[in-house]
């Protein structure tokens, strides 16, 4: 999702620097989001294909071979894709998680060394709540807690695949996503008032840090992207 809050302003931040090619997959196609991206340096090909996250992974496969046709090479993978509302719970764990594994396991089939691909960088979008659950909304801190645990294991299959993978993790960030959301059972009703009382960070501040993330671009960390600072996480064993 790279044309939503902390996606839009990342995409901004990536366009900046030296790529040759940024491929946007979203549910929603924002004509003028694109047409801003490609402003900001013409240097860099900015193109968009509609896709949603919670399809079937063969035709996530099947819109990656058609993007691998067009580019050749592909170097890094971004899931971004996330909703907060633990009303829906089966629709959380399909986008905030399933999704993402889809996509992983799919660019896998194009990237993995054992079938002759050049390996490649995923950077999966978690959350603090992957290790500090907002307990209010259970299911989705889970599901990000799902997205730390599996990149780890990504990680540490890098020797066999040649795929690295880390999560970028931020905090409260002032986005659409804590305007209003449920809290599961209505255990809370005033759950996004509460995180709003908190100290937040804007998204530009989030997606600066997140790119910076990208350019380390380190095997298995656990980036937390809180307040304005980036910092790495040690995973507890």
């Amino acid at each position: 999702a790279g044309l939503g809050g902390i996606g839009l302003d990342t995409s901004r931040e990536l366009v900046k620097r030296d790529l040759k090619n940024l491929v946007i997959l979203d549910r929603i196609d924002n004509p003028a989001a694109i047409a801003e991206l490609k402003a900001i340096n013409p240097k860099v090909t900015v193109s968009f294909y509609p896709y949603d996250v919670t399809t079937p992974l063969s035709e996530t496969t099947k819109l990656l071979k058609t993007i691998f046709a067009q580019l050749k090479t592909v170097d890094v993978l971004i899931n971004g894709a996330g909703i907060l509302d633990d009303h829906q719970i089966e629709r959380t764990i399909a986008v905030n998680f399933t999704g993402l594994v889809n996509t992983t396991t799919a660019i896998l089939d194009f990237w993995d060394k054992r079938k002759g691909g050049p390996g490649g960088v995923i950077c999966n979008i978690g959350s603090v709540t992957g290790f500090n659950a907002i307990y209010q909304v259970p299911v989705y801190s889970a599901s990000k807690a799902a997205v730390v645990s599996f990149t780890q294991s990504i990680a540490k299959l890098a020797h066999i695949t040649g795929v690295t993978a880390f999560t970028v993790n931020p905090g409260i960030t002032k986005t659409t996503l804590v305007h209003k959301f449920n809290s599961w059972l209505d255990v809370e009703p005033r759950v996004a008032e509460k995180l709003d009382e908190h100290p937040t960070q804007t998204t530009l501040a989030c997606a600066q840090n997140f790119v910076k993330a990208i350019e380390l671009n380190k095997n298995g960390a656990i980036w937390k992207l809180d307040l304005g600072t980036l910092e790495a996480i040690e995973w507890t064993k």
